[in-house]
């Protein structure tokens, strides 16, 4: 059945959110303070880069408006989503000022039954703190219920309509449990009633497992190369049991994004706040953060060997199909580099200005692959864009001062480049 529903917030959550819901039929408010992103949402201009976005948000403007008057969508709703921006903060703790800001606002503005989903991820108890604000400020009946998101950027849309599951957290709330599954009946996939803390706890959980994983794979690649065992064989070996699975075992530099570093380390926060020391998350976020230390040191001594003093960069963003450079590795390398007082050059396909304003000035940033690597010495390949497959190796080699590529997602052809005559390093391969 059609709902009328309220997001508050269009961060990449909170837009995603609105958007796939409106595809499914639903009348949605999205809901933010910033006014110039409203002007642009209205016209149509996504102002993230999420693949398949703009084009559904294109077909389905009928069900969707943008406002900056929380006010009025929250009168207009029953079902309030709070997507508001959770960072993470100097300790690992959870942030939630935007939060705590937005239920305030919600509860200011309630003037009969509202149904209040935290879909914003927060930290195990948010929800007793919800129901506790809101109390103080509305005398009505509501419910507030847990409803994390498991969104990968770079495929968010799929993620959206065609997910693993959908969490939903309610107390003994049947009725709210009810309209939050009407709201999903559309959706093909597991619906998993739980209670709201479990809810709370299942997201961190479930990025965490997913950090451990990654962790646990690089510090295989790490074993490889002392032992002389190549990492691509000992993956597929150990990814081919179907108790372990293939996916999240690709070696690298380390993962990055908005999710899984904050998210283990709001759990490890979480843990250490309720006496528990939780070993495993501390050390793979520990092997995360050496992960990238370790690769620089390649960099640096093959920049060493050959005399050099150029770098290029290919890739600036977490994980390709995303302009996200939010605890990317690539940003943390050439920031490494450039304290070394190396040039370097860099191309991204989409990331280049949101790496510009992180970077700041000292960064050469070029328009094409081939450009990021002329005149170098080392070239490092950080983000896995199929665009760099496309790319004439011959062609390359004689852009390049020196032929060294640093290959940190082992995704280039190491056979193809090496009878090419590059020196080709990579993680944990032979």
């Amino acid at each position: 059945m059609k709902k009328e529903i309220t997001i508050i917030g269009t961060g990449y959550v909170g837009l995603t959110t609105g958007v796939c819901l409106a595809s499914l039929g639903h009348s949605i408010i999205c809901v933010d303070s910033n006014r110039e992103k409203i002007k642009k949402l209205r016209k149509g201009e996504v102002p993230i880069f999420e693949p398949g976005l703009a084009e559904l948000l294109e077909s389905h403007q009928a069900n969707i408006v943008f406002t900056d008057d929380l006010a009025e969508a929250v009168k207009r709703s029953q079902t309030i989503f709070l997507a508001v921006g959770t960072p993470q903060q100097n300790d690992g703790s959870v942030d939630l000022t935007f939060f705590q800001q937005a239920v305030r606002q919600v509860a200011q503005s309630m003037h009969g039954y509202k149904i209040i989903v935290d879909k914003s991820t927060v930290p195990v108890g948010t929800a007793d703190w919800v129901k506790n604000e809101i109390a103080k400020y509305f005398k009505g009946d509501f419910s507030v219920v847990s409803n994390p998101e498991f969104l990968k950027e770079g495929t968010a849309v799929d993620d959206f309509l065609r997910p693993d599951r959908v969490v939903i957290g309610v107390d003994k709330d049947k009725k709210a449990g009810e309209i939050l599954l009407d709201i999903y009946s559309a959706i093909d996939a597991p619906k998993l009633l739980t209670d709201i803390k479990s809810a709370e706890l299942i997201k961190y959980a479930s990025n965490a497992f997913l950090a451990t994983k990654i962790s646990f794979v690089n510090e295989i690649a790490n074993i490889c190369e002392k032992t002389g065992a190549d990492i691509l064989e000992v993956a597929k070996g150990i990814g081919s049991d179907s108790r372990i699975g293939p996916k999240f075992l690709k070696a690298g530099i380390g993962f990055g994004g908005s999710c899984l570093p904050k998210d283990t380390a709001g759990l490890i926060h979480t843990a250490l706040s309720n006496n528990y020391q939780p070993k495993i998350l501390q050390a793979a976020q520990a092997v995360n953060e050496g992960q990238w230390q370790i690769f620089a040191e390649k960099i640096r001594g093959v920049l060493k060997t050959n005399g050099g003093d150029t770098v290029g960069v290919w890739g600036l963003a977490f994980k390709p199909d995303t302009d996200d450079v939010r605890y990317s590795p690539a940003i943390a390398i050439i920031k490494e580099l450039r304290k070394d007082g190396y040039k370097i050059r860099v191309y991204d396909p989409v990331a280049q200005e949101n790496a510009r304003a992180e970077l700041g000035e000292g960064i050469i940033f070029c328009a094409s692959a081939l450009e990021a690597a002329r005149g170098t010495d080392v070239l490092v390949l950080a983000t896995e864009w199929p665009e760099f497959l496309q790319v004439d190796w011959q062609e390359l080699k004689k852009t390049m001062r020196s032929a060294s590529i640093a290959d940190g997602r082992n995704f280039l052809p190491k056979a193809e480049l090496t009878t090419d005559g590059f020196n080709y390093l990579g993680i944990g391969r032979i």
